[in-house]
């Protein structure tokens, strides 16, 4: 018992002693937090100092900084301001200077005024009284004498005037004729070419009478498509070693030459290849007109035209007038119309553009409707072409006045070229004009996609579009054709008339 007593009271003695330990064991911890803390926030208090400090330290350099900036920019004002000031006292000085030279001026301007002025009234005071003096010397008024003295200088002018114009006039029309005959003579004896005859075939050399019927082909098929596409007229048995090709339009027989050579050459000779070779000659004929445009262009002097009228230039090379070659005729003109806008005194370029453009209406005349001088001036201002070279070229068949002194130059140099011995023949032109006019008469009917005039004029042939003549109808149209030939022309013997309506199904095998 008393062992127990004695363990539970040790028990509690260690109890109490534990509690007392704890206790103290707290107090020291709580202590010693609350020194760290402190310790912590006097840290944390100088570290805010010194930043603070380093703050006000740094917020003061830029201060001085900016103060000493604004004290920098404040001086440069000051100084431009000082010069400013001295530049406008500088001003100020001059203008008062030159206002009081100007007021000085003014002044001299005054006095001499007013001395002229004095001496001006003395001069009209002294010229009265001499012309009173004069006036009682004489016994006559001053319009008395101003009369008598003009009536008496009139006379004597007139007199002289009569017999000097007289004179002048007969002198001036003699040498003004001499003149004249002399500028034209020097223009035509410079300008003088031959002209070859108009010729309506052609003739292409065959290597052996053997090519002739390759040219006719089966049944004549490949004389057929050739004389189709190319509108011409192929004479196989005229002559031997020669095929003949007839047409009145140089550029068709120009295009079936080339093809046909080019034809021999290959000896492929069907109608896919015909069609071909027209179609490459047809490119080449437009490169030959092309050239034979800038040719021209290029003799003449004129360097600035449009290339779209050069071409239609070109096409004159083919095309005849009278016997005359249409481009030829042109270039001739124009070196005449030089010629003499130089010696009259117009303006050279105007006279030779008008007079190498003047005929550009029949290069495509048979294409639109019009006369051919129509014709042109309406290409010429579709192309925007100089008014003055209008003006100069449309008065050569007298259709438009002459408002010009080049158009003058122009219809007198077109009289020269085409007036001049051996230049024309008239029944060749009549002779083409009666083709065209065969050839525009069935053209002009409805459904006809081509129409040739071959043999002279005896036969016109008719291409027309299959889906628009069907052949009751080609016979009808065969019989209005003839009724209009023999309404509208003239011509001795008969014209046949051949209506052509091909029918054409292609396919492709795959």
């Amino acid at each position: 018992m008393d062992q127990l007593r004695n363990i539970i009271a040790t028990t509690a003695a260690s109890g109490f002693l534990g509690l007392i330990a704890g206790y103290l064991l707290h107090f020291v911890l709580t202590i010693r937090r609350n020194s760290t803390a402190s310790l912590d926030a006097e840290k944390i208090r100088l570290d805010a100092q010194k930043d603070s400090r380093k703050i006000i330290a740094d917020a003061t350099a830029q201060a001085e900084k900016h103060i000493a900036s604004l004290r920098e920019t404040e001086r440069e004002h000051t100084q431009k301001l000082q010069k400013s000031e001295e530049h406008l006292y500088q001003k100020e000085t001059a203008f008062a200077n030159r206002e009081q030279k100007l007021e000085e001026d003014r002044k001299k301007l005054e006095n001499q005024v007013a001395e002229v002025r004095t001496i001006k009234e003395n001069l009209i005071s002294q010229k009265e009284e001499i012309t009173k003096e004069l006036e009682r010397v004489s016994g006559l008024s001053t319009e008395d004498a101003r009369e008598q003295l003009i009536g008496k200088v009139e006379k004597q002018a007139n007199d002289d005037l009569q017999a000097r114009t007289i004179k002048l006039e007969r002198d001036s029309f003699e040498r003004l004729e001499r003149r004249a005959k002399d500028i034209l003579a020097t223009a035509i004896q410079r300008i003088a070419s031959s002209n070859a005859g108009e010729v309506m075939t052609t003739h292409v050399t065959i290597p052996s009478e053997d090519l002739k019927g390759k040219i006719i082909g089966k049944e004549g098929r490949n004389i057929r498509t050739f004389e189709r596409i190319a509108g011409v007229e192929l004479l196989v048995d005229e002559a031997p070693g020669i095929i003949t090709i007839s047409a009145f339009d140089p550029v068709r027989r120009q295009i079936a030459r080339i093809a046909l050579e080019n034809l021999i050459l290959d000896g492929r000779i069907q109608p896919a290849k015909i069609e071909e070779l027209v179609e490459k000659a047809k490119a080449d004929i437009n490169h030959i007109i092309k050239v034979k445009g800038e040719q021209a262009a290029a003799e003449c002097g004129l360097l600035n035209i449009d290339p779209r009228l050069i071409s239609i230039i070109g096409r004159l090379y083919f095309r005849t007038s009278y016997g005359q070659n249409v481009l030829q005729h042109s270039v001739e003109m124009a070196h005449i119309a030089g010629y003499l806008a130089a010696e009259l005194g117009a303006d050279v370029s105007i006279a030779k553009a008008g007079a190498l453009l003047h005929d550009i209406g029949k290069a495509v005349d048979h294409e639109v409707q019009g006369t051919h001088v129509e014709i042109g001036r309406r290409i010429l201002k579709k192309f925007n072409v100089d008014e003055r070279i209008i003006l100069a070229m449309q008065a050569h068949h007298e259709e438009y006045p002459y408002e010009t002194l080049e158009a003058i130059i122009v219809q007198t140099a077109d009289t020269i070229s085409g007036g001049r011995p051996g230049a024309r023949r008239e029944s060749v032109e009549q002779y083409i004009k009666k083709l065209e006019d065969l050839e525009r008469i069935a053209g002009n009917k409805e459904g006809v996609e081509k129409a040739y005039a071959l043999s002279a004029g005896r036969e016109i042939r008719v291409f027309v579009r299959p889906e628009s003549v069907d052949d009751y109808h080609a016979l009808q149209l065969a019989r209005e054709i003839a009724h209009d030939i023999e309404q509208e022309l003239k011509y001795p013997g008969e014209i046949k008339v051949c209506i052509i309506r091909e029918t054409r199904c292609v396919e492709f095998a795959h």
